[in-house]
């Protein structure tokens, strides 16, 4: 009997890996080591994008053991493949790290030998773990003064994290991305894991996969990077992801290079789309454009993937609100600022989002920001000059970031002005009231003594009856035997005109009354 046409025809897929650990112990290095090839840093040196990038273990002769033996494994390895996730290591990208285990089949957990478990670390470790995925605990930094291995493997401990040699079933490879020490063994590592995992895949299946990234481009359009997960994706092929689609007009690797396919565990740059897919969610090839809407027009009462800024949209009556619109280069830009920004909480004071996107500041977002009283706030993007014009003559703010924690602080200290000053009186004096002469719905003009410290002109002064304050005003004139004077002493006489305080109540001073009379510091708030 013939075999059926249909039979799925079945492939070893290279493994997909992604690099987690705490800001700063080297991940990007690490990939920069693997490449061979520097891994660009971006701005203040943190990465602040998901990146994929493929490698082929290259032809190198077998490494050996502290016995010098042979470990007798590369010869089998060269030419296999392994795609790697790089994910932002600080904390704002939460989001996007737990999204890269989602995709990935092995982790390498970077640690730092001389710093050993950090904040980042234990997370990444939940998330593995919640993953159910198999890892490598990649010892960075070993050449460093303080490195301390065994204390490192203590510390994993405590986290329920037991590597081999502590009588668990972590791999362990030492290894200073730096120098490129130990780089061949943590490879060999990786597609032994992969092995025992036995990653097959179906290549006749219509293409799967998941966008990991979206932006605009203003040559070409609205570009995803994607990572095909089974099938094989084609140029031209009819494509959709949520509510987006488009037919493939170009593709491109890690290395911008134009390619006519992509298989599983390749990443791949997508040009074609006609709206900007959201990153997480799952795309899908199309025999043709009316099945790719009919596949989106379905996805639309699907519950999003991901909700920007949802938390920010309540507005009780009681808060200030700041009102924004945030334009950012890609969507996982808008997914951290959405993240650190919910870490900002007052009671007083909050925060509405009018409008988010990708690409650069335009004319149309100003006009939402005059519309909507708010103010345009981007993030490694640019203005058009157009809404940098309207933007001056209607008064609108309008900032731009590189850096994350810049823009961050920017929406706290704006939130912040909203809120009114903290006001410390400052004591000057007191003034006892012994005689009243004009009176008159602004002002009151009295007499009296200061029985201690002083009283000066343009100061605030409470009115006391009883030790209860009865008003307050503000002292617009002094004298002393007639004289105008800037200030009075302690044991002196003065005539004093008493402003009242527009919104203030204000009382009839008596003969007797004491003033108590003191200055105003304000002091902006902070969030």
């Amino acid at each position: 009997m013939a075999e059926s046409s249909n039979k799925k025809v079945k492939n070893v897929r290279p493994p997909v890996v992604v690099v987690l650990g705490h800001v700063d112990h080297g991940k990007t290095k690490l990939l920069s080591a693997i490449r061979n090839v520097a891994v660009p840093k971006e701005s203040g040196g943190i990465t602040q994008h998901i990146g994929a990038y493929q490698v082929e273990v290259p032809q190198e002769p077998k490494s050996r053991d502290n016995r010098g033996i042979p470990h007798g494994i590369r010869d089998d390895f060269a030419g296999r493949k392994i795609t790697f996730l790089d994910t932002p290591g600080h904390e704002a990208f939460s989001a996007i790290r737990s999204r890269g285990a989602r995709v990935a089949d092995i982790a390498i957990l970077v640690v730092a030998a001389d710093e050993s478990v950090k904040p980042q670390t234990k997370e990444a470790i939940k998330i593995i773990k919640q993953e159910k995925m198999p890892f490598i605990v990649a010892l960075n930094k070993i050449d460093k003064e303080g490195a301390n291995v065994q204390k490192v493997k203590q510390d994993l401990a405590t986290e329920e994290v037991l590597v081999e040699d502590w009588g668990g079933n972590v791999p362990v490879v030492e290894i200073s991305a730096k120098q490129g020490k130990g780089i061949s063994e943590l490879m060999d590592m990786i597609i032994l894991v992969a092995d025992l995992e036995d990653l097959g895949e179906d290549l006749s299946s219509p293409a799967k996969g998941l966008i990991i990234e979206s932006n605009l481009d203003k040559r070409v359009g609205y570009v995803a990077t994607a990572l095909v997960h089974k099938g094989v994706l084609r140029l031209g092929d009819w494509i959709v992801a949520g509510t987006a689609t488009g037919k493939i007009k170009a593709m491109e690797d890690f290395t911008s290079a134009s390619i006519t396919e992509a298989r599983p565990s390749q990443p791949v740059r997508i040009i074609g789309w006609s709206s900007a897919p959201n990153i997480g969610i799952e795309f899908s090839s199309a025999g043709s454009k009316d099945e790719a809407v009919k596949i989106a027009e379905d996805n639309v009462n699907l519950a999003p993937l991901l909700s920007f800024f949802s938390g920010a949209q309540e507005t009780p009556e009681n808060k200030a609100m700041l009102n924004i619109i945030f334009k950012s280069d890609v969507t996982s830009s808008l997914e951290a600022i959405d993240s650190v920004l919910r870490t900002i909480k007052s009671e007083e004071v909050g925060y509405r989002v009018i409008g988010h996107d990708i690409g650069n500041i335009t004319e149309a977002d100003v006009k939402t920001a005059i519309a909507g009283k708010g103010q345009v706030v981007g993030f490694r993007v640019t203005a058009d000059d157009s809404a940098k014009k309207l933007a001056e003559r209607e008064g609108v703010k309008m900032a731009t970031f590189d850096i994350i924690y810049e823009l961050i602080e920017y929406v706290r200290e704006q939130m912040a002005d909203l809120l009114g000053p903290v006001i410390t009186k400052i004591a000057l004096g007191k003034l006892k009231v012994l005689a009243t002469f004009k009176k008159d719905p602004k002002f009151q003009v009295i007499g009296g003594r200061v029985i201690s410290g002083k009283a000066i002109r343009g100061a605030f002064a409470d009115v006391l009856r009883g030790g209860i304050v009865i008003c307050n005003g503000r002292i617009g004139q002094l004298q002393h035997n007639k004289e105008d004077l800037p200030e009075v002493k302690e044991g002196l006489e003065a005539g004093i005109k008493l402003e009242v305080i527009p919104g203030q109540p204000f009382q009839e001073i008596q003969v007797g009354d004491m003033l108590e009379i003191y200055e105003e510091q304000k002091t902006a708030r902070t969030l």
